[in-house]
């Protein structure tokens, strides 16, 4: 299937690894001219040379105000403006008490899962509108639908952000653009591999309780982003797409 995004420009964060370099690479397998950013200057340089991205920039999801910034910076390196915005980032910090973090902690996950994708919102869609074109596509978690034990940061943030989506997917609609999101489930990365003690051990408890038998690859995850990314799902949006094996209870 032709995704009708040849020669357009994408900008993927927190792209250095994982879900977010894969999303990176399937999109200019498809043609796009992608820029990938990451926090670390060398990291996002190197990964943009492994899978032919057009350019690279280093940006901190806890630089928020910087987010126009890294907009510009793509929009002046290739010439033209992003068509399509991919925000992803790591996830905050995990704690077995729900009320052990402390409000450091609570304000950084709300810069980096709420404020930082809605900032990048704010510098992109309104160009998106004008041109009568566009996608936008947040990285979440499964969690936003039921949430996971000792992931209380994500869970209440990444929340938040799906329905900041839905609003803005409703109002953006009659102008072409798309407001979507992805939410993935148990996917073989190394924040799964971290979270489990190794890949292996997450690996053996996804044979027991995922129905698919197994973890997801950042691939299959990334084919699903593309789609949401593409031309052909110009009458998608405002949705929650799980990528999860069938882990999910709720409908």
């Amino acid at each position: 299937m032709d995704l009708g995004i040849t020669g357009r420009v994408a900008l993927v964060t927190g792209a250095s690894k994982g879900i977010g370099r894969a999303i990176a690479a399937q999109l200019v397998a498809e043609g796009a001219r992608v820029a990938v950013s990451s926090r670390d200057a060398a990291r996002a340089a190197a990964t943009a040379e492994a899978i032919g991205a057009a350019m690279s920039m280093a940006w901190d999801t806890d630089d928020v105000d910087g987010a126009a910034g890294l907009v510009d910076g793509v929009q002046q390196g290739l010439g033209a403006p992003v068509d399509v915005l991919v925000c992803n980032t790591g996830g905050p910090p995990a704690g077995p008490d729900p009320l052990g973090f402390s409000r450091a902690d609570w304000e950084a996950a709300y810069r980096s899962l709420v404020l930082a994708p809605m900032a990048l919102a704010q510098r992109c869609v309104p160009g998106m509108r004008e041109r009568g074109w566009g996608r936008v596509l947040n990285v979440a978690s499964t969690s936003v639908r039921e949430p996971l034990p000792a992931l209380t940061l994500s869970n209440v943030h990444r929340a938040g952000t799906l329905a900041g989506w839905k609003t803005l997917a409703r109002a953006v609609a009659g102008d072409g653009v798309t407001v979507n999101t992805v939410l993935p489930g148990r996917i073989a990365t190394d924040r799964m591999a971290a979270m489990h003690g190794s890949l292996d051990a997450a690996q053996e408890l996804a044979r027991e309780q995922v129905p698919a038998g197994r973890l997801g690859t950042v691939e299959e995850l990334a084919a699903a982003a593309a789609f949401l990314c593409s031309d052909r799902a110009g009458y998608v949006t405002g949705q929650a797409l799980a990528v999860d094996g069938g882990l999910l209870q709720s409908i």
